[in-house]
């Protein structure tokens, strides 16, 4: 008899972001003597799949959701609940929350957990309304940030007994050999002399505004040795090419497409930017800091409060390229602050959003919420 604690993650995509970022770490960290996870999601492809799969959680695809009412979906969530029985179903992303709490509702599943992982400057009234419909069958709504979590609690306006604030959490980073980043550096004709300018993250400009932080570059006053190093993948590739190439900084800018460990990238950077117009929490950030990195974000989402003003870095207004370039010449001449900040940045996310924290908060709320449904009923 299988006695183990069964979760079922539903989600939108399996790629390379946030959402599927976290539920590599429950993967590879929640017990598993104890726990046993599945996940549904729209579509999936590429290395956190492929871990996932390593790590003995079955992903299973259903094609795209085409919103509230789209009852074939719905159908093969059910199918899934019932060969599967589920002890705990876990929604994430609005397409997610909307799945596991209908079909949570629907099958009795003992306990639905929904979480809100962005920062949803633009949504509408009703959406928030709907998403308040419903999260009333949910046990529990996660928060990925006190943004976030303000959100839900003035905008969507759910009672606050329900909302429970966990913070993303990250991988510890491998360090890397010196001679590595040496070499590395050599290969993108990175001198010893240069500043370097890093992001992360998937190539939407509508969203990482990385054409901000180039045109910041074309603010400063001396950019001679700033290079650029974008790590990321995405369909607005070509466009940020061709904005660098339209201020003339073609060669300060290096672009190394997806990685699967950052850590090589983090650590030939001096400071690490997030200029997004909007942001849930703001992962790659936290994993800068964990790279004692200094961090200038902007002032959005999660980021007003993973990166700690005048402490760990700077955050500025969005949208204000003359912002970080002040900042940017700041830090690029004043070494011994990078340093002081990037120590600051580090002790904070060990302590905040580590993987062991995020995991830790998780398994605490899956035991009691389990307990309180399941065991004691």
């Amino acid at each position: 008899m299988n006695s183990k604690i069964k979760i079922l993650h539903i989600q939108e995509t399996i790629h390379s972001g946030g959402v599927e970022k976290r539920r590599l770490l429950l993967a590879k960290y929640l017990d598993k003597s104890i726990y046993e996870q599945k996940i549904i999601c729209t579509f999936a492809e590429g290395p956190i799949l492929s871990q996932l799969k390593q790590e003995g959680v079955e992903v299973i695809p259903i094609g795209k959701f085409h919103g509230p009412f789209d009852f074939l979906q719905y159908k093969k969530i059910i199918q899934i609940i019932n060969e599967y029985q589920p002890h705990i179903i876990h929604g994430a992303v609005f397409e997610g929350v909307t799945m596991a709490c209908v079909c949570g509702f629907l099958k009795r599943v003992p306990v639905i957990i929904a979480e809100e992982t962005s920062d949803p400057q633009n949504r509408s009234k009703k959406a928030s309304f709907l998403l308040k419909l419903l999260t009333l069958v949910a046990d529990r709504v996660v928060a990925i940030s006190p943004g976030t979590e303000e959100y839900l609690k003035k905008v969507a306006k759910m009672k606050s007994s329900k909302i429970q604030l966990i913070n993303n959490g990250v991988e510890f980073p491998r360090k890397i050999d010196d001679n590595e980043i040496k070499r590395t550096k050599e290969q993108f004709q990175i001198r010893e002399n240069d500043f370097v300018v890093g992001s992360v993250g998937r190539l939407r400009n509508n969203h990482k505004r990385f054409t901000d932080l180039i045109d910041a570059v074309a603010w400063m006053k001396d950019r001679s040795n700033v290079k650029i190093l974008i790590v990321g993948e995405g369909r607005d590739k070509e466009l940020i090419e061709q904005h660098a190439a339209s201020l003339n900084l073609s060669d300060h800018l290096i672009m190394v497409g997806y990685q699967e460990d950052t850590s090589l990238y983090y650590q030939m950077m001096d400071t690490f930017c997030l200029v997004s117009q909007y942001e849930g929490f703001g992962l790659v950030a936290a994993e800068a800091m964990l790279n004692e990195l200094p961090v200038i974000a902007t002032a959005v989402g999660g980021l007003k409060s993973v990166v700690e003003n005048e402490t760990s870095g700077f955050l500025v207004p969005v949208n204000d390229p003359q912002a970080i370039a002040e900042k940017l010449e700041i830090l690029m001449n004043d070494p011994i602050k990078r340093k002081q900040f990037g120590q600051k940045g580090y002790e904070r996310a060990m302590k905040e959003y580590s993987a062991k924290v995020y995991v830790g908060k998780i398994d605490k709320m899956y035991q009691e919420l389990y307990k309180k449904k399941i065991k004691h009923s």
